[in-house]
């Protein structure tokens, strides 16, 4: 058995995937602007992903912009009939760097054409909406134009499945009076907890959740505390930070991303780690 495999499976859309997959954002340049700095390493990160079991990887065109869904392409096409990829749209690129919204009808088609052409494909298998009234976090406001335009480009058949990114509980509700909603991407790991109520009912559902950022926003205490933890059952931060996850409810997918052969393996293997009791109190102790 691989260690994927011993992570288990879960529904993303009409697909079944490993629990643990891989996200592209790192292999473009810094902050996620520009092209890498190996992209000779890009390209061997996601095959090895990709032979490692990897049947799930998430990406954007707006990550570079276009740069990683061009090595996606450039490393793994023709893809496998088990790779599962997801893409998202709802913002755009400034020549700063900076993210802008991009709700239009105009903008949310040529996001998906430009996913279709950078990517190789014919129709995309998960399209994510990312709602972006506040980067920083979920914030209410209705999304109901914006998935109206993919929910159509859904029926014209360039998208297999619809999926919501930086989203409220009410925002999912009403989601679903428009279209099927296939997963939820959101913040949530170890010290940011918010959607514990929302991942419980997800999975209800039977609705996947893909959380982002599984050391992000640590304080400092927060940080030693997994340290600590991580040291005592001789892993690092990361891998008890994706185990936990992976532990934490059933329908959580990761997507942990990295630029780095040895940082893929690394995160590859939290698939073997099973957290005992002792470890599971003191990480659930960490919540902020």
């Amino acid at each position: 058995m691989s260690n994927l495999e011993k992570s288990g499976t879960f529904t993303l859309g009409g697909f079944t995937v490993k629990r643990l997959g891989y996200g592209a954002m790192q292999l473009a340049g810094k902050g996620v602007f520009g092209p890498p700095k190996d992209r000779a390493e890009a390209i061997a990160v996601l095959r090895e992903a990709v032979e490692s079991g990897v049947d799930h990887i998430d990406t954007s065109d707006f990550y570079g912009p276009h740069v990683t869904n061009q090595i996606i392409r450039e490393a793994l096409h023709p893809y496998g009939d088990d790779l599962v990829i997801v893409t998202k749209v709802g913002a755009v690129r400034g020549a700063d760097a900076s993210w802008n919204p991009a709700f239009s009808k105009e903008a949310l088609t040529a996001a998906v054409h430009d996913n279709l052409q950078n990517l190789g494909l014919d129709v995309l298998d998960v399209v994510n909406l990312r709602a972006m009234f506040d980067m920083h976090g979920p914030a209410e406001g209705s999304l109901e134009e914006p998935l109206s335009v993919l929910a159509d480009l859904q029926r014209q058949g360039l998208i297999r499945h619809i999926g919501l990114s930086n989203v409220t509980a009410r925002q999912i509700a009403d989601g679903r009076k428009i279209t099927q909603i296939a997963c939820v991407q959101n913040q949530y790991n170890l010290a940011h907890r918010g959607d514990d109520a929302l991942i419980d009912d997800l999975a209800k559902d039977g609705t996947a959740y893909v959380p982002f950022f599984p050391l992000g926003g640590f304080s400092p205490l927060q940080s030693a505390t997994l340290s600590t933890v991580a040291a005592e059952l001789e892993a690092t931060p990361m891998q008890v930070a994706l185990a936990w996850l992976l532990q934490r409810a059933p329908n959580i997918l990761l997507i942990p991303g990295t630029s780095s052969r040895a940082h893929l393996r690394e995160n590859l293997a939290a698939a073997d780690l099973v957290l005992p009791p002792d470890a599971l109190k003191a990480l659930d102790g960490m919540a902020g």
